[in-house]
């Protein structure tokens, strides 16, 4: 059994290219739960990954049994879903697990290349130019919430700020690179200092697994 007609071919129509369809569970992370520090510590990957995406997961399956959703993959449920504990469920499992597994290892000088660096080059003009619009982005919501960098549909680059549990494939566009702003993502290593944190990252970001997200 799979998601109604209207759901399907709502996700087939906001998708781009090729898409990796998510179950509800949670994703295998690629490195130790101390391998990016001292940018992220061990404790807040505990308490992140291990508490936090593990009670939206929990709750997600609990919240679409019996429903119309319940054999919905979660980017079906965020395409389509409205408003409500269904949609914030499924918009943090899916932005979470797009996040958990953008990181690698802390590496100086890690950049992307390829068509990749190409694109961003022509629709920001710059790498660095791309990094200061994002961490501007997260730095600068309000309250908690994301910076994205994503694919739009007509095949550009863009950044967007989205609060909450929000996520750019909502509005058709396809999400590549996230910023996690709410403050259980940072409190424990940077207390109040979102901006550092938010600067410290870069050296995590895996951008081969990025890049394959386009």
């Amino acid at each position: 059994m799979y998601c109604s007609d209207s759901q399907s071919e709502k996700l087939r129509t906001i998708t781009t290219q090729n898409i990796s369809i998510m179950k509800n569970e949670m994703p295998q992370l690629p490195y130790p739960a101390n391998g990016l520090e001292p940018i992220i510590s061990a404790e807040t990957i505990e308490y992140h990954y291990g508490k936090h995406l593990q009670t939206y997961v929990t709750n997600l399956a609990n919240l679409v049994k019996g429903t119309e959703y319940e054999q919905c993959e979660v980017e079906e449920i965020v395409a389509s879903a409205p408003d409500g504990g269904i949609y914030n469920n499924a918009g943090q499992v899916l932005n979470h697990t797009l996040y958990f597994t953008q990181f690698a290892a802390p590496r100086q000088g890690n950049t992307p290349v390829g068509r990749f660096a190409e694109l961003i080059n022509r629709d920001f003009g710059s790498f660095d130019e791309m990094k200061r619009q994002m961490e501007d982005a997260a730095i600068g919501l309000f309250g908690s919430g994301w910076a994205w960098l994503s694919l739009s549909v007509d095949g550009k680059l863009q950044i967007t700020k989205e609060s909450n549990a929000g996520n750019p494939w909502r509005n058709g566009s396809k999400p590549l690179l996230c910023i996690d702003v709410w403050e259980h993502a940072y409190y424990i290593d940077y207390r109040n200092r979102r901006a550092d944190h938010v600067k410290a990252l870069w050296p995590l970001i895996d951008w081969k697994t990025v890049a394959g997200r386009l």
